[in-house]
């Protein structure tokens, strides 16, 4: 049997004045007990936090709570294979699972004063910042399509999309979009 290395081809990704696709990252799924977060988190050099749906960062790297025992870790492109040897030192002996995921998705920003607004034309979530505050992610939907949405500013939001349902929901953002530009 030969061997064809495999082609990735980037998502096609549709622009728009609130949507800017972000560069390719470093994603573990983490899950494990609080004293395996904990380990974790500190051999990234984040600080631990139990806050539900809020994320921990610091520097390049980020753990976004997205249940008790499971947290997104984010990280610079690259490092992958030392990312993994720090980890699975950190966690020896301990029971875990760590899963790299790095391919399977894609980072969005939606920014600017209608960011919100464009989010709500798919998302059920109140994404006003008194309910959904700086440093607040989770689990939800954006129109038919399962995402990780995370509020890094007042304005901006980071949206982690299946690789291949980046062009579906990219499209429904510039179409949403085009509703606040003046005529």
């Amino acid at each position: 049997m030969s061997s064809i290395p495999a082609v990735r081809e980037p998502p096609l990704i549709v622009l728009s004045p609130l949507l800017r696709p972000l560069p390719p990252a470093c994603r573990f799924i983490l899950r494990g007990s609080a004293e395996v977060i904990a380990s974790a988190a500190g051999a990234l050099g984040l600080p631990s936090s139990a806050t539900p749906c809020r994320a921990a960062t610091r520097g390049d790297w980020a753990a976004l709570w997205l249940g008790p025992d499971e947290r997104l870790l984010i990280g610079p492109c690259g490092r992958a294979d030392e990312t993994i040897a720090l980890l699975g030192n950190a966690l020896t002996g301990r029971s875990h699972s760590l899963v790299q995921i790095s391919h399977r998705q894609v980072a969005l920003e939606i920014s600017g004063p209608h960011a919100a607004a464009a989010l709500n034309a798919g998302c059920p979530l109140d994404l006003d910042i008194g309910a959904f505050p700086v440093g607040m992610c989770t689990r939800t939907v954006l129109a038919k399509s399962e995402v990780v949405l995370w509020r890094t500013a007042e304005q901006t939001f980071r949206l982690e999309v299946a690789r291949s349902f980046a062009g579906y929901v990219s499209k429904l953002l510039a179409t949403v979009a085009r509703e606040f530009q003046p005529p």
